[in-house]
């Protein structure tokens, strides 16, 4: 395979802007954030929500979110830190865990969403197209940091791991499966599918947020399958599996329930300032 036939490894991971180093995961990751809270305003906004909701609840539901991601990846790799806990703070290094950002950010969003007035299922069904653009986002920050790559792989769409980054067992290998590539695809294609459904199916409050966790679990089965780097197992099965599996389970029985509830506004392209006034207060 020639240089020309796979997708190359940025040659660097930082950017110096005098003397501060500026790791790209974390741009990447700030980025991610930027563009759900902006989309997710606008989404908030168009329902006749007040926009400063958003920002009260990512205020607190962003940090939850790294800390809980963070949290998630050292408790299911524990093995790797156990030598040195000192490392699991190390977080510009990567190793975020999606399920535990998802978990800690909604919990505690939810927590100020109620503190605040604001009516849960039409918050989340807000923030559920904008959660898989901030993780596509996100994942080129595994590009840089040459991280979430999966078995070795000869097709044109192959990514060049330098040798340093390769596994053990795969040394000789030179290109592998961009899993990264693959999850921020299918995060953009579930994106805009939620997108299309809330302007023109007739769902539930809630649902459009239950889709994604489900469209996210299912997509995360395949991507996981691919992956070659080393994992906790349970029962010999990866444990990112284990827990898409459940998430797809309690997503689905989820949107059963929520199926027996009020009908959900359609979204719309946002509000005139006259318009705004006119529209359903989303407090409780």
């Amino acid at each position: 395979m020639t240089v020309l036939s796979a997708i190359p490894s940025p040659p660097f991971d930082s950017v110096h802007l005098g003397p501060l180093q500026l790791r790209l995961y974390g741009l990447m990751i700030a980025l991610g954030v930027i563009a759900a809270v902006s989309m997710t305003t606008r989404r908030w906004q168009a329902q006749g929500g007040d926009p400063d909701d958003v920002g009260t609840i990512a205020l607190w539901a962003v940090p939850a979110g790294v800390i809980g991601a963070r949290a998630y990846h050292v408790a299911t790799d524990w093995k790797t830190y156990r030598a040195d806990w000192g490392a699991a703070l190390a977080i510009w290094n990567g190793g975020l865990g999606i399920p535990g950002g998802i978990a800690g950010g909604v919990v505690v969003g939810v927590w100020i969403a109620r503190r605040r007035g604001v009516r849960v299922p039409e918050m989340l069904d807000a923030v559920a197209p904008a959660l898989p653009v901030a993780q596509a986002i996100g994942r080129l920050g595994n590009w840089f940091n040459q991280e979430v790559f999966g078995r070795p792989s000869g097709l044109p769409w192959a990514l060049r791991i330098d040798r340093e980054n390769r596994p053990t067992r795969y040394l000789d290998a030179a290109t592998f499966h961009p899993t990264f590539l693959y999850e921020g695809l299918w995060n953009l294609a579930l994106a805009a599918g939620l997108i299309w459904l809330g302007r023109r199916a007739t769902l539930r409050r809630g649902q459009l947020f239950c889709l994604y966790v489900l469209g996210y679990g299912v997509g995360r089965l395949w991507v996981e399958a691919l992956r070659s780097d080393a994992a906790s197992l349970v029962f010999g099965i990866r444990i990112n599996l284990w827990v898409s599996g459940i998430a797809i389970v309690g997503a689905a029985i989820a949107l059963r329930l929520t199926g027996r509830g009020e009908v959900a506004p359609r979204t719309s392209p946002p509000l005139s300032v006259e318009g705004h006034a006119d529209q359903v207060d989303r407090r409780r």
